[in-house]
């Protein structure tokens, strides 16, 4: 196992090394640039070059890139031209935000989805199988934004039963440790500060679990319908083992094959791509980071969110092969 784990970190490294260069080229083929985004309306040629000088962004690219290269390894992805703060410590402040919401998103979605795509497999051609479809197809289909509005106009402003917005109530005075409201307020003991967190995350964690859940459901169903038409499940019937053990040794367990996969590549879209549901409930995470960099051509913080997204799908796939290595032993020959 491990020199399959090690296998599959080298061949991520040429893989960072060619996103880290598909970025950066891409960020300079923008029209525009972030001379004439931070200078606006006072933008002249002469003030864009003097600008663009005192950025280093007058230099031949691959300059740019090699010296832009070799900061990255240093652990130094620069300053924002907007803020002029280190971006690896604007992206500290603001991914814990992300992560919470993104992790609270998969797990609802994940261990309602599963469940749910199993029993309709079960059931096929049933009630329960065709409403599952039915809620599955609804769920991909509501955009994100119009579910965030939605639940806050009904839970939050007539029902008054969730707070509409925010990761906390700015009256509770919080200790701040790892920047993750929920442990932090039960490494100190404010476990008034958790709940509240708690209460805070229900919406945006339900609206942006909303597609992932929908998707995972349509692909559990769809591959324990596969499992139950192979030939091994009939002959372990036909050899008289009972339901469970059919169920959880072999259908089960060869259906998860397809599913980790959606399961990988839905972790890396929650953490990478929660920008709407963060901006419908101000969620303060690395959505409103990446919507100011982009609006003010910030290369500097567009650079670190991109990487940063690129890697989190890295590992992802990474904690995916390790999955499917451990359900099916034989991929780690492969």
């Amino acid at each position: 196992m491990l020199r399959f784990i090690v296998r599959r970190l080298l061949q991520a490294i040429p893989t960072l090394l060619v996103l880290s260069i598909l970025v950066f080229a891409w960020l300079r083929a923008l029209p525009g640039g972030p001379a004439s985004a931070l200078l606006g309306d006072k933008a002249t040629p002469e003030k864009i070059a003097q600008l663009n000088a005192i950025l280093g962004l007058d230099q031949p690219i691959f300059v740019q890139y090699f010296k832009f290269l070799g900061r990255v390894l240093t652990g130094d992805f620069g300053s924002s031209l907007v803020s002029a703060q280190p971006v690896l410590e604007e992206i500290g402040r603001t991914f814990p935000a992300t992560v919470e919401l993104s992790v609270a998103a998969l797990f609802l979605a994940v261990v309602f989805g599963i469940p749910l795509g199993y029993v309709a497999a079960r059931f096929r051609g049933r009630f329960l199988d065709n409403a599952t479809v039915m809620t599955t197809l609804v769920g991909v289909a509501v955009p994100v934004f119009f579910l965030g509005f939605l639940l806050k106009f009904v839970f939050a402003s007539n029902l008054a039963i969730l707070p509409p917005s925010g990761r906390q109530d700015v009256t509770i005075d919080a200790t701040n440790v790892t920047g993750f409201v929920l442990l932090d307020g039960l490494l100190t003991g404010e476990y008034d500060a958790s709940w509240d967190g708690f209460l805070h995350l229900i919406l945006p964690a339900v609206t942006l679990a909303t597609i992932p859940f929908a998707v995972i459901v349509r692909i559990t169903r769809a591959s324990v319908l596969d499992v139950l038409d192979e030939d091994f499940v009939r002959t372990a019937e036909s050899k008289g083992l009972t339901t469970s053990v059919i169920r959880r040794r072999h259908v089960l367990r060869n259906g998860l094959l397809p599913v980790s996969t959606t399961i990988g590549l839905q972790t890396g879209l929650l953490l990478a791509g929660a920008v709407l549901t963060e901006k419908v409930f101000n969620w303060g995470g690395v959505g409103s980071l990446l919507e100011e960099a982009i609006n003010l051509r910030d290369y500097p913080r567009l650079q670190a969110l991109l990487l940063l997204a690129a890697l989190v799908y890295v590992l992802v796939n990474l904690i995916v092969d390790v999955s499917y290595a451990i359900i099916d032993p034989r991929v780690r020959v492969r």
